[in-house]
């Protein structure tokens, strides 16, 4: 050192430059070997002053360096152009390295004359690895970001221009790098969605909610179009400034034309199951119709015939009845499946009208079928219309009646239930009605379809398929719900839960149906 501030000696300043350990800091002469050493050097060097002073400082230099002359280099550099700055890697005494920030200042008298160089050097090995490690770490990014061909894979700034370009973006967009880094993302959508104000809109989207994915056509170089998954994400600083966004694309027209063709195929299926469901219904209807009007024609010939005979007519028109009942009730099932049936809800004795519908079936299942009724005294009345109640019942026995071709047994059994929590969210007071019948049963694989409007087992001519599908809809109508049971050779269970009204509600309406208040 050749001089110092004004009231600091030359003691003070070697005192202080002895109590840096972090740094070594020593002179050179004007040949470049060394003259002073610190404690900081000696700690980073390995040197004691003894075995330092008087060596050459290219001592410190990796042999790589001595051989290219980098010594002499950096003290022609300091001694022509001032202050030197320079990293590397410098050698240890026991021959190990360090990555050094060397600091070399030419030293002149006040004549202006060399006299040496001060030399300051840090150890900065752990921040050199970890700049290093993060170089390579972006090295391998961008190799696998440019390894990626399915993905494109670039940034935006925050304007929306592109400012890199991964090799996927080329392959799928068409352009190469310099033709497109420094143009605006906005040429890969459509006029359509240009015109809109989409891109920006996408951009405004990510800047406030920071993610943004979505799928669409875009345009290629060429100009035609594919169906992109997009996600663009933005990208901020350590102090949450936005500096721009990651963009990335991906091409999924084939998948995107699959899952048209797939819908297209699913609408021309269900295109082709109503027709085959009206073809179905066609045909019942023709079959039933058909046999109404030749038991009409029957019926009139055996009452023209039996004219002088009233209860043989009266038979002959209650025969009729049955069955102009039961294909008339094709029609409600029609109107019912339309919504277009009105319905007209009172409060009924539920006996009383399960009595009557009993009596309907002995007619309907002509003598083949046994119908016992067993109901509990005092049933408590339900609020339903009563017609829908007496066809829903009548839809059960005839398919009773299908199940049981060479005859067997349909019992109707009721009784009043109080429900914690039954089906469908049922609760409180109930009617529960049974119809079991010792049948065929029903195989399990299609027990889960037996209420879906229009499917039958039966074949096309003998059954539309909507008389359990009518129940169904009765009973939910109601406010109730109906369940089937069914074991194949055994018969089948079908039970209506329906929810019981008030008794002063059925006391109501026999006062009003009096002419009463």
């Amino acid at each position: 050192m050749t001089g110092s501030e004004p009231g600091i000696d030359d003691r003070t300043y070697r005192l202080l430059v002895d109590a840096v350990i972090d740094y070594a800091i020593f002179l050179l002469d004007p040949a470049g070997r060394v003259s002073s050493w610190n404690p900081g050097a000696q700690h980073l060097k390995g040197y004691t002053a003894e075995e330092a002073i008087g060596q050459p400082f290219s001592i410190f230099f990796t042999e790589e360096d001595r051989r290219q002359g980098r010594p002499e280099a950096i003290l022609d550099s300091a001694r022509q152009g001032g202050r030197t700055e320079n990293e590397g890697w410098r050698l240890r005494k026991d021959g190990t390295r360090f990555w050094a920030l060397a600091i070399l200042d030419p030293v002149r008298d006040p004549a202006g004359r060399l006299v040496g160089f001060a030399k300051i050097t840090r150890d900065m090995t752990k921040r050199h690895e970890a700049e290093q490690a993060l170089r390579e770490s972006e090295r391998r990014f961008r190799l696998l970001v440019q390894g990626v061909t399915d993905y494109a894979i670039f940034m935006l700034d925050p304007e929306g221009i592109v400012v890199d370009w991964n090799t996927g973006a080329r392959r799928i967009k068409g352009y190469e790098a310099a033709e497109i880094v420094g143009q605006h993302f906005s040429r890969f959508y459509t006029e359509e969605e240009r015109a809109a104000g989409e891109p920006q809109r996408a951009l405004e989207q990510a800047r406030a909610s920071g993610h943004v994915e979505a799928e669409g056509w875009r345009v290629r170089k060429d100009g035609s179009r594919f169906w992109a998954s997009v996600v663009l994400d933005a990208i901020r600083d350590e102090d949450g400034r936005l500096i721009g966004f990651a963009k990335v694309t991906r091409d999924i027209t084939e998948r995107h034309e699959a899952q048209r063709a797939a819908e297209t195929l699913r609408e021309q299926m269900a295109q082709i199951q109503r027709l085959e469901a009206i073809g179905q219904l066609t045909a019942g209807v023709a079959h039933n119709f058909s046999n109404l009007i030749q038991i009409v024609l029957s019926s009139v010939r055996l009452a023209s015939a039996a004219a002088g005979d009233a209860e043989r007519v009266r038979r002959i028109l209650a025969d009729l009845r049955a069955s102009a009942l039961e294909r008339a009730g094709l029609a409600e099932h029609l109107l019912a499946f339309s919504q277009d049936l009105p319905t007209a809800p009172e409060v009924i004795d539920t006996a009383d009208h399960i009595s009557r519908a009993a009596d309907l079936f002995g007619r309907s299942l002509r003598g083949r079928i046994q119908v016992d009724l067993d109901l509990d005294e005092d049933l408590w009345p339900i609020r339903v219309d009563p017609a829908q109640f007496e066809l829903a019942l009548l839809n059960v026995a005839l398919n009773a009646r299908d199940a049981m071709p060479d005859g067997g047994r349909l019992t109707v059994t009721a009784q009043n239930v109080n429900l914690d929590e039954g089906p469908s969210g049922l609760a409180g007071r109930a009617v529960s009605i049974r119809l079991r019948d010792t049948g065929v049963g029903i195989p399990r694989g299609v027990l889960g379809r037996v209420f879906e409007p229009f499917f039958t087992t039966k074949p096309r001519s003998e059954g539309t398929g909507l008389g359990l599908s009518q129940a169904y809809g009765f009973a939910e109508q109601a406010g109730g719900a109906l369940r089937i049971q069914s074991d194949p050779g055994k018969g089948t269970e079908v039970t209506f839960l329906l929810p019981a009204a008030p008794d002063e509600s059925l006391q109501q309406d026999d006062r009003v149906a009096d002419g009463g208040a």
